[in-house]
């Protein structure tokens, strides 16, 4: 026998109020007394009765989703992201989609359109290589106010953003190597034009300069987070009449690269060559040798860019300018550094 689904009026029934009050305590709960509330939501227990979530979103003319653009879902790096971004909704009445933008057109007004065709209310975007075009759009389209940058952003950009203190990160770093003994000190950068390798170039060129480090232009690689672009860096490496004997890595990903390039030429991790990474992403303490990196906090940037999300679509007022919301990082020392030889 099919079971019929239960209706507000049999929760008002169980609870010996009215259907009115039923709603007001799933809509307004806080209007209602403690007690009265007690009581409902008892009687929804004893009842089973589930909100009708798609009609509720219907009266209040919302999607009740939420957009998440991630620039590659294959990086483990977002793993932690998306934890604290779920973590910050499991409480309310969005859902959280995810879309990958890994070879989304410059040109696409696809994202526009997730508002537009009432998809969703919001997006958090940790890929700041949204393009003009489409920040243009979603601004003459009235919906930039719903939109949250989390780890990265777009540079001059006004809308909010929560990141790490990629430039402190990389100071550490490069504090942490020269506290070490050593002074010939490499960087791996990350990709061209993205706003966190500006950055973390930034703050190792800040306490290059601080500390009075040699500089030559071959020890500024370039890379593009990944482990391919680290390997490269190390054949390159391994090619110079000056070799560093410390290299900072801009990611995680790249320093796995170089280590493994390092290794196959037979230049030995931390004895020959230390190596530090940024991130601290899970595989760090169980590579060989465990990786010396910048901790950045990544469940922190998902839920804070969750609950800064929350807050404008429950109305907040946009801060003139935006908003920055800075993360600490932190160093965290293992096997992969050590003193330079000799």
């Amino acid at each position: 026998m099919v079971q019929k689904p239960v209706r507000i009026q049999d929760v008002a029934q169980a609870a010996g109020v009215s259907t009115a009050t039923v709603s007001r305590a799933l809509s307004n709960p806080d209007i209602l007394s403690e007690a009265t509330r007690k009581l409902v939501q008892d009687a929804i227990r004893q009842t089973g009765y589930r909100v009708n979530q798609a009609a509720r979103n219907l009266r209040k003319q919302r999607a009740g989703a939420v957009l998440i653009l991630v620039p590659n879902l294959s990086n483990p790096f977002f793993s932690q992201i998306l934890a604290g971004i779920t973590e910050g909704f499991a409480s309310s009445d969005y859902s959280v989609l995810i879309k990958d933008t890994a070879g989304m057109a410059g040109t696409d007004t696809g994202l526009t359109n997730y508002f537009l065709d009432s998809r969703v209310d919001g997006m958090i975007s940790l890929d700041g290589g949204l393009t003009a075009h489409q920040l243009d759009s979603l601004q003459a389209n009235g919906v930039a106010d719903k939109i949250v940058f989390a780890c990265e952003w777009v540079q001059d950009c006004p809308l909010p953003s929560v990141r790490s203190d990629n430039i402190k990160g990389a100071r550490l770093a490069i504090g942490h190597l020269h506290e070490l003994g050593h002074r010939r000190i490499a960087h791996v950068t990350g990709p061209r034009g993205n706003v966190l390798t500006t950055a973390r170039r930034q703050g190792m060129l800040a306490e290059r300069d601080r500390l009075g480090l040699p500089a030559r232009p071959e020890w500024i690689i370039r890379g593009d987070f990944s482990m391919q672009s680290g390997h490269d860096a190390a054949q390159k490496i391994i090619a110079m009449q000056h070799r560093p004997t410390a290299v900072f890595c801009a990611s995680d990903m790249v320093a796995f690269g170089l280590i493994a390039g390092l290794t196959e030429a037979g230049i030995r991790v931390p004895q020959d060559i230390s190596v530090i990474g940024f991130d601290d992403i899970e595989m760090s303490q169980f590579y060989i040798p465990a990786l010396t990196t910048i901790r950045q906090n990544r469940r922190a940037l998902g839920l804070r860019s969750s609950q800064l999300l929350l807050d404008r679509l429950d109305g907040a007022s946009p801060a003139a300018g935006g908003v920055v919301d800075l993360v600490d990082v932190s160093l965290i020392p293992r096997a992969s550094t050590a003193p330079p030889p000799g």
